[in-house]
């Protein structure tokens, strides 16, 4: 069965026809109303009225017309602009549902039949509103109910005063838009007086090319800002972090040159490589939370997870890696520039990586970089997924009689190019990073090329943890037909070898586990001794 389209109608001012006078139809009367339309509703005069529906009446908010419902409302009944025919219909009661929905139809009047997805055009989602921000839930007739939980559940999941940052958010891309479009007119000479002569930018060399690309560097900043800030930090963004962001753009992309000075000298900008583990705060080091709580700016890797970067101090500016297939190499480069933007505004920069930085995080690279330029990082490690995945996983890489050497290997080597990778040793366990997306190939040359048996037991790991990690394990054989029927969850790694079976063995093509068993569980046995101590006096 097809999926409905889902669309956000604005209604102002729509006729509304709304046939019946019960507390469906009351319902129905309040949504038309909460979204600027005008409802009208067919009751016949002895029919009785729902006791919201007669006070709205009495406020004149809902017409009522006294009769049945009559071919000719549909047609006549509307706004004027339309040529009279109404906008939608709702249906609530009555004998004449299947007649109402047939005439809808054939003039491609929206219509809504209570308890008759058969006749229904449009359905109504389970909404959530917080201002501008609605979240809709529809389980395509199946379900009204079940809906409604799955919306309460997603409403709860979001932060407090969302709606207030979508308003705010908006208002910086309405901005930006002005801003682009007085440029605009600016530089053209014929956006002014017929007569006015050539204006002062007549020999300069820009294009509308230039323009564009300008509007679109700012529309990207946006972008980026709305995807991947944490959402908690979105939701108390103010006014003057509104105004810092757009000032902060026109400096540097992002970065603010205020100079940092203790006494009247200016202070020596530092910058610290941290590592952030495999994602879950709580694997933090205490120095990498320390260094983070200290930043004025942080530069994190684009997969570093939301729970990392909801303990960026709110007066420290946050710039993502914007990398993408192809661009990996632009992104890093930019990502170097405000580093030393930064450093040279006397800022403590951040720059933080998931894993370890020297565990294929370039971190060697940037070192060197900013060393070579007078300013020697400071590095703190993090723990590598390459090791705590597994063990997340329960996957022990070294088992005696099973395996007793570890090596840890890239999927994809420089500028994409396929790594050169090892020959298979019945005793060792390879641990693949990055090699999610090539993994056919991967696996055809392991195969291949280098003595892996198919039955070779292996499996991926995603989002280790995280909440909504995820282990599929399984052999080389069914590896790429796992992942493809599953689908992807990245990041995610792949171990190979006889490890992968000695705590929990899959007798399956393959077998998938949900969910990360967090650290909350720690020491609660002996706090709960020590309660039941207390209670005993």
């Amino acid at each position: 069965m097809p999926s409905a389209l889902l669309t956000a109608v604005d209604s102002v001012s729509h006729i509304h026809l709304i046939v019946g006078s019960n507390s469906l139809a009351s319902a129905r009367c309040t949504r038309s109303l909460d979204v600027g339309a005008k409802p009208i509703v067919l009751a016949p005069e002895e029919a009785t009225l729902h006791y919201s529906i007669k006070k709205r009446v009495e406020d004149g908010e809902v017409k009522w017309l006294k009769r049945e419902f009559k071919k000719e409302d549909l047609t006549t009944l509307g706004r004027e602009e339309v040529d009279h025919v109404v906008d939608a219909v709702f249906v609530t009661s009555g004998s004449k549902s299947t007649e109402i929905s047939s005439l809808c139809r054939r003039l491609r009047v929206p219509v809504n039949v209570t308890d008759a997805p058969n006749l229904c055009s449009f359905t109504l989602l389970s909404t959530h509103t917080d201002g501008p921000l609605q979240v809709g839930v529809t389980t395509s007739g199946k379900g009204c109910k079940l809906s409604a939980r799955i919306r309460r559940e997603i409403a709860a999941a979001l932060p407090p005063n969302l709606g207030d940052a979508v308003t705010r958010l908006g208002t910086v891309r309405a901005r930006i838009w002005e801003e682009d479009h007085a440029a605009d007119l600016s530089q053209d000479p014929g956006a002014g007086e017929d007569d006015c002569g050539q204006p002062a930018t007549f020999n300069q060399l820009i294009t509308a090319q230039d323009r564009e690309a300008t509007r679109g560097r700012r529309m990207r900043w946006l972008a980026q800002i709305c995807e991947y800030w944490p959402l908690r930090r979105l939701a108390t963004i103010t006014d003057a972090d509104i105004e810092a962001l757009l000032r902060g753009y026109t400096s540097s992309h992002g970065l603010q040159n205020r100079d940092i000075t203790k006494h009247g000298q200016k202070h020596q900008g530092q910058i610290l490589l941290v590592g952030s583990g495999p994602g879950n705060p709580e694997l933090l080091t205490r120095a990498a939370h320390k260094a983070i709580l200290s930043a004025d700016l942080v530069l994190a890797d684009k997969l570093v997870p939301s729970p990392i970067l909801d303990l960026v101090p709110r007066r420290a500016s946050v710039h993502i890696a914007r990398k993408f297939p192809g661009n990996a190499d632009k992104a890093q480069e930019e990502l170097l520039e405000l580093g030393m933007n930064g450093l040279s505004a006397g800022k403590i920069v951040v720059r933080i990586k998931q894993g370890d930085p020297y565990i294929y995080g370039r971190g060697g690279e940037e070192y060197e970089y900013f060393h070579s330029r007078g300013y020697s990082p400071i590095v703190l490690p993090g723990i590598t997924s390459a090791l705590s995945a597994p063990l997340f996983a329960a996957i022990p890489p070294t088992h005696r009689s099973v395996a007793d050497q570890i090596l840890i290997c890239t999927g994809t080597g420089r500028k994409g190019a396929a790594p050169e990778l090892p020959e298979f040793v019945v005793s060792r366990t390879v641990i693949f990073l990055m090699a999610l997306h090539r993994l056919s190939t991967l696996v055809a040359n392991l195969v291949q090329d280098h003595g892996f048996p198919y039955d070779t037991a292996c499996a991926v790991i995603e989002r280790a943890s995280c909440p909504d990690q995820r282990v599929i394990r399984t052999t080389l054989e069914h590896v790429c037909a796992a992942i493809e029927e599953e689908g992807s969850r990245p990041p995610g790694l792949l171990v190979v070898g006889k490890a992968c079976n000695v705590l929990r063995p899959c007798r399956h093509k393959w077998v998938i586990e949900e969910g990360f068993q967090g650290f909350e569980d720690i020491g609660a046995q002996n706090d709960f001794t020590f309660l039941a101590e207390i209670a005993s006096g």
